[in-house]
């Protein structure tokens, strides 16, 4: 695929991480098959994300791996700072990448922020997927964003 032909490799260019030159079209196939397949994938989440941004959700996804990260944490002092960090960018009322949890949910991550387990996100994390789930992934699935990635990889495997 010609960097200078290539709609995703400007996109990429703009980021500065060459992902769209190393991206198969294995897995990009792969990605239609389930949103766990499209996050846990090498490339997928960095494409997703680039696809959230233009519908103005990229917070979701940002939150969602976040806490893939923070789960896997084993010092109290950094899972500390950590939950931290995603409460005041994520959960908090008016945080600058606020998600769309229930009350009860953020209550409830309010109150065990003091004391953060390592599960004290999970609930948050369920619910971004499923609101992932249900609304921006099948929108990615058919937006030109995926199709043209598709097209694209499939005429170089010919």
């Amino acid at each position: 695929m010609s960097p200078n032909t290539c709609w995703l490799c400007k996109i990429f260019r703009a980021e500065d991480n060459g992902i769209s030159s190393k991206v198969s079209l294995e897995e990009v196939l792969q990605w239609s098959q389930s949103l766990e397949k499209l996050v846990t994938s090498k490339y997928g989440p960095v494409i997703y994300k680039t696809y959230l941004k233009t519908e103005h959700s990229d917070e979701n996804i940002e939150f969602w791996l976040a806490c893939e990260v923070y789960k896997k944490i084993t010092s109290q002092r950094k899972r500390i700072a950590m939950a931290r960090k995603l409460f005041t960018s994520y959960i908090q009322p008016q945080a600058p990448n606020e998600i769309n949890i229930d009350s009860p949910v953020r209550k409830a991550i309010t109150r065990n922020i003091q004391e953060p387990t390592e599960s004290c996100f999970d609930e948050a994390q369920r619910i971004i997927y499923m609101h992932m789930e249900r609304d921006s992934y099948p929108r990615f699935l058919e937006s030109q964003f995926y199709q043209k990635l598709k097209h694209s990889l499939q005429i170089n495997d010919n």
